[in-house]
């Protein structure tokens, strides 16, 4: 899977609004469908209040966050899947992301042209839903029709993985071929890895962004009832944006600015950084730190991961010669308001290579080479 978020919905709902406001890059932005063709990558920073704790405690000469990655692909549309407005190119791009990130217009504005004429969030989603199932139920046919024909000639180890893998895929058929998408199969972890070279679309984790106008912040509209109606059917994630006004809110310059704004506007937190956590969050990715005079800085490491694994992260050097790791979690070092203090309460454990790391640990590696 990949380790990105890939932004997708129809034309002119607001995805590179949100994405310039969201990398503070800006992205081509324009009031016609298929401006931009080539998908934006943009690396962003993962807000984390608990880096700015410990650089309060632990003073520091540099401060690195975490990063994760977007990707905003162009808009989609009805026929995609045959290749209707270079549908076929961008259904490539959402192959490559780990997450889906499904923009869905919750606002109303003459002056910017609804691909549709109208608003209509569940029309709107179904559109984009159907398309990514019509593209997954042509590679799931196409490798339907490779096992009959490679059952019918192959050798009995062969055969025997082919028969495990045909009954998955006429499951696959028979689902995409109703809109649903293959996420909604329950398979098991290992008819998963069976079917895992597929790279089908709908099975990745999808999460839906309204993106609302101004006067929506406080009142709420009816488009994002409909949008949290059907996520919540479809057991996905919702996230409620501006985009217009988050996108002036990135272009100020301090964060004491920004704050001002958010709240003479009634945000009491960003929708971006609510974005932003919840991708990273559905990457399965999760943060431990590091911290020193030189350096205080949050590192990325995968769900489930060992502690070698993440002391692989800072450098491959730390993952050979893993030797152990001082460890103790964030919060302690909150609480306690040293590390010295931390060290005293018995807080910093010596952990070895079998210890899974937790989001908000604060390591230090110790190894040979």
């Amino acid at each position: 899977m990949g380790l990105n978020c890939g932004i997708v919905g129809l034309p002119n709902v607001g995805k590179s609004t949100i994405f310039s406001a969201m990398t503070a890059a800006p992205a081509e932005a324009a009031n016609y469908p298929f401006c931009t063709i080539e998908p934006n990558v943009g690396i962003v920073s993962v807000p984390d209040e608990r880096l700015k704790k410990i650089t309060e405690i632990i003073p520091t000469k540099k401060v690195i966050p975490a990063v994760v990655e977007f990707v905003d692909i162009a808009g989609l549309v009805e026929g995609a899947s045959k290749g209707e407005g270079l549908g076929n190119k961008f259904l490539s791009h959402i192959r490559n992301v780990g997450v889906i990130v499904h923009v869905v217009r919750c606002f109303d504005d003459d002056d910017v042209v609804h691909v549709a004429n109208t608003v209509n969030p569940a029309s709107d989603i179904e559109t984009i839903n159907i398309e990514l199932a019509l593209a997954d139920l042509e590679t799931v046919e196409k490798r339907r029709e490779k096992t009959l024909k490679n059952l019918r000639a192959g050798n009995k180890e062969a055969v025997k993985k082919l028969n495990a893998v045909l009954p998955l895929l006429e499951t696959l058929s028979s689902t995409l071929s109703e809109g649903k998408p293959a996420r909604s199969v329950d398979f098991t972890p290992e008819q998963l890895n069976l079917i895992y070279d597929l790279q089908l679309i709908t099975l990745k984790k999808q999460l839906y962004v309204c993106n609302i106008d101004e006067d929506s912040i406080e009142a709420g509209n009816p488009y994002v009832d409909t949008v949290q109606r059907i996520a919540g059917e479809e057991g996905a994630e919702v996230v409620v944006i501006c985009g217009k006004l988050e996108s002036e809110i990135a272009a100020l310059e301090t964060p004491e600015e920004k704050q001002e704004f958010m709240e003479a506007s009634g945000l009491k937190v960003s929708g971006m950084d609510t974005l932003v956590h919840a991708g990273y969050r559905m990457l399965g990715l999760r943060t431990f730190f590091t911290a020193g005079a030189d350096e205080n800085r949050a590192w990325t490491f995968h769900e489930g991961d060992k502690a070698p694994q993440a002391a692989g992260v800072i450098h491959t050097d730390f993952e050979k010669g893993f030797i152990k790791a001082e460890v103790y979690h964030c919060s302690d070092l909150f609480a306690l308001g040293s590390e010295q203090k931390v060290k005293e309460s018995g807080k910093l454990r010596i952990e070895g290579k079998e210890y899974l790391v937790q989001d908000g640990d604060v390591m230090h590696f110790r190894f040979n080479v």
